[in-house]
């Protein structure tokens, strides 16, 4: 059964959450406020505004290059606005100190490259670093901390494997697992799914939903359209550099408004396992490469 008709062949108007393009001003904890991102003189976003809803699982979904892992960049301070701010409990980012904000705010990046020589269970107890200081050194809180991170995510028995020797997907969720031992109430995860096969990608956006679930905020970069609409509590749909639509994906994510992000004819409806919105694209005649009829 079709979940959302497609509005535009309906000749009806959109929902106001899917055809509404920037948010209001940051009310959670995290947000961008007017920021202008880009790399050198190559701007990506202008005057973009997007507010995090405190304990969501929010996803930003949109066709490559469309600015969303820019947007992930400044929310996990790599990346300074020109213009803007992005604001963490009401103060900009940049105006933390390195480790005071890595208490808060913790970052799974697309690609990362380990020391050489480094082991497993090394790199996992990286992620304690913001949490030492001149007076706090190692303690059992850390060791329990990297122990567990280890556990959730499958790679305990290979706690004294050197990196560089794993597989793909093994080296993702070992990064996987540094950021969790990191124990931030907001997490940041910029495609954490790449390298991993199937049953391991829902294993780990199964663990990151039990920890949105505990209380935490996690915000995800995910290309998969039907993991984005499954997991996500607030999904945030981006293209050329700004918000199309935001809001619960059982509220905006229509054929409308993924062809208009996308350009991908498809039609919408209920996952026969969740219920939550499923996206099938529309067949085609085979040998003609034309869409089928219906």
């Amino acid at each position: 059964m079709t979940r959302h008709a497609d509005h535009a062949a309906a000749g009806q108007t959109p929902p106001a959450s899917a055809s509404a393009g920037q948010a209001s001003p940051p009310a959670g904890r995290l947000g961008a406020d007017a920021v202008t991102l880009g790399y050198d003189r190559r701007i990506i976003s202008t005057d973009l505004t997007v507010a995090i809803p405190d304990k969501s699982f929010t996803v930003i979904v949109g066709p490559n290059a469309c600015g969303k892992s820019t947007l992930l960049r400044a929310l996990s301070r790599l990346l300074r606005p020109s213009a803007g701010q992005v604001l963490l409990d009401g103060k900009a980012i940049s105006s933390y100190k390195a480790k005071e904000a890595a208490r808060i705010v913790g970052l799974l990046p697309q690609s990362s490259i380990a020391p050489d020589g480094i082991t497993v269970v090394d790199l996992v107890a990286r992620g304690r670093y913001p949490h030492q200081g001149l007076i706090r050194q190692w303690s059992a809180t850390d060791e329990a901390a990297v122990a567990a991170a280890m556990a959730a995510t499958g790679i305990t028995d290979l706690r004294e494997r050197h990196v560089d020797e794993l597989s793909g997907g093994q080296r993702q969720r070992v990064w996987a697992a540094m950021a969790l031992a990191q124990e931030t109430p907001i997490l940041l995860l910029d495609e954490p799914t790449t390298f991993l096969d199937i049953a391991h990608q829902i294993d780990l956006l199964d663990l990151f939903a039990d920890l949105h679930e505990a209380g935490n905020t996690l915000i995800a970069v995910l290309h998969d359209l039907n993991h984005a609409a499954r997991y996500a509590t607030h999904l945030i749909a981006m293209k050329d550099g700004r918000v199309v639509a935001q809001g619960p994906p059982a509220e905006i994510v229509t054929a409308e408004l993924v062809h208009r992000v996308f350009g991908l004819d498809c039609m919408v409806i209920d996952d026969p396992a969740t219920g939550t919105p499923m996206i099938v694209p529309r067949a085609r005649r085979r040998g003609t490469g034309e869409p089928a009829a219906g």
